[in-house]
């Protein structure tokens, strides 16, 4: 069949007084096709051919009778017929079922909206970035979203432990202003040891304390359902997306110290769902009032043992506290960007807290007395000599006495 263009040409050349030979000579088409192109009015249709008969069409009622019982699995359907005598090939059966399968479509679910103060979720992500050496590394991010305001806060972490999180739950509150009724969470182990024989969650014990002492109710999503807690799965998703590609930074101060600010920018954005700014909507979140800090302050504390030579390891950092301390057992506190090391409820040392692993941060005069106590912070039990002159004297006649009692 020729193109429109062609046929044109043909009725052009027609036009000009040329015959249909001299057509044909000039354009190579055939004189039959020449003649028929010019004869009809406009291009000629395609006259439809009469279909063969194909080695599927005594087992197409089998077929509709299965896909009337909602088998349209083509891999099934050429099983079966097979086994009916079937013997053509694969494609002939998806092309006649395809028109017959239903859409692909995922379960409809009813949407929820949270209520002010009522929930905020929390979760963990893994970012990457490379270092100076080009070598790809993973980092843990902290992401809290609450449910109502859609107010959002992140910070990076070197662990994913409890104490990490909790560090990071306090910050997300101090950030918030308030306490959320309920916390929703996945089945994270951070938080949750496993579940019990009623099906229900075995909290982590040092977060179920903490979570009583601030009054939220911590709550997990149900398992293979992130749907769940799609706002912080987003807040997640937001964060490697538009977060980390392309940034630039020193260390890991550094880089919260720019999420901080990218919180902050994000809470004055209009948001998408809502139409208003979570900034705006957090005033109305009627959060719970924060507990006063002696009741946070023992959630903030971690146990070290202070090594031989006198330091304490803190997220791959090594500070000194004083020699005497050498094989105790210290409780150490990050708090304002210090670390702070306690020992029987005394402050003994504090640091800038440093980010790039494997530092070693020393104390002024870490080691003053050492060498003068040979290494022993208490003095060693052991014999002592004393002058002969201080040897009590005393008179014969006392020993005259004794030797009378005694006979």
């Amino acid at each position: 069949m020729l193109r429109s263009g062609t046929v044109i040409s043909l009725h052009e050349l027609k036009a000009m007084g040329k015959s249909i030979r001299e057509i044909v000579r000039e354009t190579g088409i055939a004189r039959n096709t020449v003649r028929k192109y010019l004869r009809s009015d406009g291009i000629p249709e395609r006259q439809p051919r009469a279909k063969r008969g194909s080695k599927l069409d005594p087992f197409k009622p089998l077929l509709d009778d299965y896909i009337s019982q909602g088998i349209t699995n083509c891999e099934v359907l050429w099983e079966r017929i097979r086994l009916q005598g079937y013997t053509g090939g694969k494609t002939l059966v998806k092309d006649y079922v395809k028109p017959f399968r239903p859409p692909r479509q995922i379960p409809a679910v009813q949407r929820y909206e949270t209520k002010p103060g009522e929930q905020a979720q929390v979760d963990w992500g893994i970012g990457e970035y490379v270092d100076e050496q080009g070598v790809l590394h993973k980092v843990p991010v902290f992401v809290m979203v609450l449910g109502y305001s859609r107010a959002v806060y992140i910070e990076f972490a070197k662990r994913c432990d409890i104490r990490s999180f909790l560090r990071c739950l306090i910050h997300a509150l101090e950030y918030f202003g308030g306490v959320p009724n309920v916390m929703l969470t996945d089945r994270m182990k951070t938080v949750i040891l496993g579940m019990g024989d009623d099906r229900k969650p075995r909290w982590h014990p040092v977060f179920a304390d903490f979570a009583a002492v601030i009054g939220m109710v911590p709550r997990v999503c149900r398992a293979r359902r992130p749907q769940t807690k799609g706002k912080v799965e987003r807040g997640v998703r937001f964060v490697k997306d538009n977060f980390l590609p392309g940034r630039t930074f020193t260390d890991l101060g550094d880089l919260n110290a720019q999420a901080r600010k990218w919180c902050d920018e994000k809470n004055r954005r209009v948001h998408g769902t809502t139409g208003d700014r979570p900034c705006d909507r957090l005033s109305q979140e009627q959060l719970q009032a924060l507990p006063a800090e002696e009741k946070l302050a023992p959630f903030r504390f971690e146990t070290r043992r202070v090594s031989r030579d006198g330091f304490v390891s803190f997220d791959g950092v090594r500070y000194g506290v004083p020699w005497a301390y050498s094989g105790r057992e210290v409780a150490v506190r990050l708090l304002m960007g210090r670390l702070e090391v306690w020992f029987d409820g005394r402050l003994i040392a504090e640091h800038l807290q440093v980010h790039r692993s494997r530092a070693v941060v020393m104390l002024p005069g870490q080691y003053a007395g050492l060498q003068a106590a040979q290494g022993h912070a208490a003095a060693r039990p052991c014999a002592r000599q004393v002058p002969l002159e201080t040897v009590e004297a005393r008179s014969l006649d006392l020993y005259d006495r004794l030797a009378e009692v005694s006979a």
